[in-house]
């Protein structure tokens, strides 16, 4: 790959000139145990409070704090601190109790029972399991039109009443009193506990939303039951938190509070950093990556989520099954993340990524599924040609990437580019769009190859793979498989867990044989962090947690 050999030659030097007149940032601090009770004798000042915020990056405005409509990163790790579900993973991904004290599980695995401890929202009144309910059914009103709302498919009624098909009093969710809460499961799901500490199923204050459709959208009207409260909102600028003396574990919250910050841009995010105008980095400076990682100044940890492109199966070429398996084939993965990208992630060998566990937590899905797609430059050409005598192709029609615009999308797009101009001989065209555009040209099919992610919702293989099933709303690649769609709800059904695996893991091989997207690398974390702070919480199956942060 001559052209792209190039391209990597030339990023190298570029990384060396600029080395010549960069310092370096602070050291990166791994993440501590969380501290115990550190609460003074004597309350902190105001100013004493201020030199101890916690400074972050969100990178963007939030979607929503809303938190059914939210579902994203930028607005969950904000409303992970704002409120709390019935659950919170700890830094081993296991839920524990949070909103609720305790919980029973019926011996069919059907029937959650979850007993509320005492707490209040930020406006001081009770949170109560009517909040709950209210804010769970809430969620699957089809007028709302959650994007979160499948999630809650596990319930009996939920699915029926968010298509329309049923009532709202069919959903099996029941406050039995102010402080019980009952759950019955269409069908048991060993992944309740953990989908409790979403915060899509975060419950929300009933007589603020009731009252105000906005209640979400300015910090003097946003009510919370979390371990902070919202207090500034400078919309696309920063956002401040503090420590709520009204979260039932106050006494145990280390952190004054926290500022985040909207900077979408990696190299300026650097340069607060080193300015230490920001705590923490959200990724490393791909110019500055190499020697970074070298100094060991790099905070790295295996994430769950997935890069990928998706097909238009709707749209040619790629309504040809071979054609798509060619383009896939021919990616280098090995060389995307160890010379394009260079923060040290895995190469994308299936769709469902690390850091989820395999049948009754044994051993990792992927390592179990083991690799389902991998560079292979014969096997491309072969495919290409066999799918272009299938479709009479003489010359393969126009093709163009589209990508959202971003450091790394750039870099990823350029390399594919050129991967395919070595390998099957195609001159791909590239397109830049910003990020909601990109989403609405998946969503209405209007695209032939897009940029793609996916961030487990909780911690299960089901959570990718059920995304492909035909009519679901993330599916966005025109691609339907009746094989695949009955696997997914099979497993959905299968109560024996070692069946139920082994189900997903047929299911992924149709979906990478079948190749309607083509998995590129699988996420982690890789960022910068000041040697003045310790305790912050950010597993790959969670939200990040700020309650035990520290700043010295």
């Amino acid at each position: 790959m001559k052209k792209l050999s190039t391209l990597l030659l030339t990023a190298t030097l570029g990384v060396s000139m600029l080395m010549a007149g960069c310092t370096s940032g602070q050291p990166a601090a791994p993440s501590e145990p969380a501290p115990g009770n550190t609460a003074q004798p004597n309350a902190p000042t105001p100013g004493d409070q201020a030199a101890k915020l916690l400074l972050l990056n969100n990178i963007k405005e939030p979607t929503s704090l809303d938190p059914p409509i939210g579902f994203d990163e930028p607005s969950y790790n904000i409303l992970n601190n704002l409120m709390e579900g019935l659950t919170r993973l700890d830094e081993n991904q296991k839920p524990q109790p949070a909103a609720a004290s305790e919980w029973t599980i019926s011996e069919d695995g059907k029937t959650y029972t979850f007993t509320l401890r005492d707490n209040k929202w930020s406006n001081g009144e009770p949170v109560k399991a009517q909040d709950f309910e209210f804010a769970w059914k809430r969620m699957l009103d089809p007028a709302l039109a959650s994007p979160a709302a499948s999630l809650a498919y596990i319930i009996e009624g939920a699915e029926a009443y968010n298509s329309g098909k049923g009532p709202a009093d069919g959903v099996k969710v029941k406050a039995v009193d102010d402080k019980t809460l009952e759950v019955v499961l269409a069908q048991p799901a060993s992944w309740t506990l953990l989908l409790a500490s979403n915060p899509a199923f975060f419950p929300v204050h009933k007589a603020t939303v009731e009252k105000d459709p906005k209640w979400a959208a300015e910090a003097a009207s946003f009510v919370g039951n979390g371990p902070f409260k919202l207090k500034e909102w400078a919309h696309d600028s920063e956002l401040k938190m503090m420590k709520s003396d009204t979260y039932w574990d106050a006494a145990n919250v280390t952190l004054p509070g926290a500022v985040w910050k909207m900077i979408d841009d990696e190299n300026t995010e650097y340069q607060m950093f080193t300015n230490e105008e920001l705590h923490r980095t959200t990724t490393v400076p791909a110019d500055m990556a190499d020697q970074l990682f070298k100094e060991g100044k790099v905070f790295v940890r295996d994430g769950a989520g997935t890069e990928f492109y998706r097909f238009n199966v709707t749209k040619e070429p790629f309504d040809n099954a071979n054609i798509r398996k060619a383009f896939s084939l021919a990616i280098d993965r090995q060389t995307l993340v160890d010379l394009v990208l260079m923060r040290q992630q895995k190469p994308g060998t299936g769709f469902v990524s690390y850091g989820l566990p395999d049948a009754n937590g044994e051993g990792q899905f992927r390592e179990v599924g083991g690799e389902l797609v991998n560079f292979n430059p014969d096997e491309a050409k072969k495919l290409l040609e066999q799918g272009m005598k299938e479709k009479g192709y003489t010359k393969l029609p126009e093709v163009t990437l589209t990508y959202r615009s971003g450091t790394a999308n750039e870099k990823t797009a350029q390399a594919a580019q050129e991967m395919w101009k070595q390998t099957l001989g195609v001159d791909v065209k590239l397109q830049k769009v910003e990020g909601k555009v990109l989403t609405d040209m998946q969503k209405q099919l209007q695209y032939q190859i897009a940029r793609s992610s996916w961030l487990p919702d909780f911690g299960d293989a089901i959570n990718f793979l059920d995304i492909f099933q035909s009519k679901a709303a993330s599916n966005r690649t025109g691609w339907s498989n009746a094989q695949f769609d009955k696997l997914i709800q099979d497993a959905y059904k299968e109560p024996d867990d070692a069946k139920r695996l082994k189900l997903l893991h047929d299911a992924e091989k149709i979906l990478l044989d079948e190749a309607p997207i083509a998995p590129l690398y699988f996420y982690n974390t890789s960022l910068l962090s000041s040697e003045k702070v310790s305790g912050v919480q950010s597993s790959s199956l969670s939200y990040t947690d700020l309650r035990k942060a520290v700043v010295k």
